[in-house]
């Protein structure tokens, strides 16, 4: 196996034994990473000179609906019931195989190019099982490690017959997938279920898909809701009370939730996923990175939808990060204490929400999430020398607070490189071709649909 010396300007291990090293060296075999200090001494295959670089793990996207790469920006302008009427209850309907797959290539390769090497794919367009081998198909060919977080279609409004909040999750689909293509758990793609959750399904299907999810022995990944409009009201509380709810549970977002419920899920081990950028969009309540922190919990990131917002994590760690000290600021003074003299949120867990704390919620973190001895070679590396980067004081604070995606010169995945020099590593001939594509699926979608896109007034 070849082995790779990256000779680094910043390195920022995230692996509390290691820390971060300035002028440090990380070595890598295959798809392994051996060592990780100072003046390592190791032979190597190849070197690189990344002495002008910061050195960290790849960002983990914990919560992104992919499938959606070919309407980016249309909803940009809408608010909760635009989606649901747009997306779920039209668009989502046209999808094609094909479509799938072309939204999860060039939607996975922007993610990569934005420093992303795992991405939890919650995908809930699938219709038939073609869709989700072709979405698979997708993830597989951009090269990035990722769960696919197999879900099912909502078509709001359109029910006939028995509505989607009263029908289990396919075990025929889980099953052929299991027990196919995604039956190693160390593979790069590898397998999860988004179930509706008691929030958008009934608590006879709520049972149904917690109990298969752990008969294969996955994660299960559930949406949250406004109280008000709750299918099981206090829905998690009484999974709890069924043994139901516990580490292999995902929540995503719980704008909704107050401390009593943050206290259940915390308790019962279970992660919670927020997606700051868009829940700042239009969400009523606030975005839980905070209280769920506050609470005990783990904070973990994800981008959402990119119909309203950036797929940037960068961006979302910085919302993050910045949301989190504006609402320990307030609290504090809320409270009547005096002027905070410390900040109460540091950037370095901001960090650990969009790498170390992903890789839990989806237990992924015995292999990434820190550049450490023995974890998978999921490196990014960012140029500390650009004009909106140096000088370098802190290198988490410059990775969390300066950093865009525009600084990322090289992304490693399983010990691959699939972005060097500023350039994703696909052929730019084959990139062109799937562009073009993503373009003519989008706009058949729409045309099929009948939809067209609102500009925003002058």
């Amino acid at each position: 196996m070849k082995r790779v010396l990256i000779k680094c300007g910043w390195l920022v291990t995230l692996d509390p034994k290691i820390g971060e090293i300035r002028n440090g060296e990380l070595l890598y075999s295959g798809n392994s990473i051996e060592a990780a200090g100072r003046n390592l001494g190791a032979t190597a295959d190849e070197t690189i000179d990344a002495s002008d670089k910061i050195v960290m793990p790849g960002l983990v996207n914990a919560h992104m609906h992919t499938w959606e790469t070919a309407l980016r920006g249309i909803g940009a302008q809408w608010m909760s019931a635009d989606y649901f009427k747009h997306v779920h209850s039209n668009l989502a309907t046209r999808y094609k195989p094909d479509d799938n797959y072309v939204a999860n290539l060039m939607g996975s390769l922007a993610q990569i190019d934005a420093g992303v090497t795992t991405l939890v794919d919650w995908c809930h367009n699938i219709t038939t099982i073609e869709h989700a081998e072709r979405a698979i198909d997708g993830l597989v060919d951009s090269g990035i490690r990722a769960v696919f977080a197999h879900g099912t279609a909502k078509p709001i409004g359109l029910e006939s017959g028995t509505p989607f909040t009263h029908v289990p999750h396919p075990r025929e689909r889980i099953e052929s997938l299991r027990k196919g293509r995604l039956a190693d758990d160390d593979g790069r793609v590898t397998l999860a279920m988004a179930i509706l959750g008691p929030d958008w399904g009934a608590w006879e299907v709520v049972e149904h898909d917690i109990r298969m999810a752990r008969e294969f022995g996955l994660v299960s990944s559930s949406h949250t809701r406004r109280r008000e409009d709750c299918v099981v009201p206090d829905g998690y509380a009484k999974m709890a009370k069924a043994g139901l709810l516990g580490p292999d549970h995902n929540l995503v977002h719980g704008t909704s939730y107050d401390t009593a419920d943050l206290r259940v899920v915390v308790d019962s081990g279970a992660s919670l996923t927020s997606t700051v950028l868009v829940e700042l969009h239009h969400h009523i309540g606030d975005t839980m990175v905070a209280a769920f922190r506050e609470q005990g919990g783990k904070p973990s990131l994800g981008i959402d939808v990119e119909l309203y917002t950036s797929g940037h994590m960068f961006r979302e760690m910085q919302a993050g990060l910045l949301f989190a000290r504006g609402k320990e600021v307030r609290n504090n003074a809320l409270r009547g204490n005096s002027p905070m003299k410390k900040v109460p949120v540091r950037s370095r867990e901001a960090l650990e929400w969009a790498t170390i704390n992903g890789a839990e919620a989806f237990r992924l973190d015995g292999k990434i999430g820190t550049l450490s001895p023995g974890k998978t070679a999921d490196i990014v590396m960012l140029r500390a020398n650009d004009v909106n980067m140096a000088p370098v004081y802190d290198p988490i604070v410059s990775i969390v607070e300066i950093a865009g995606a525009g600084n990322v010169d090289t992304v490693i995945i399983d010990g691959i490189v699939r972005k060097q020099n500023g350039k994703l590593t696909i052929a730019a001939d084959v990139l062109r071709k799937r562009t073009e594509e993503l373009k003519e699926s989008g706009a058949r979608i729409m045309r099929d649909g009948n939809y067209r896109v609102e500009t925003a007034p002058n």
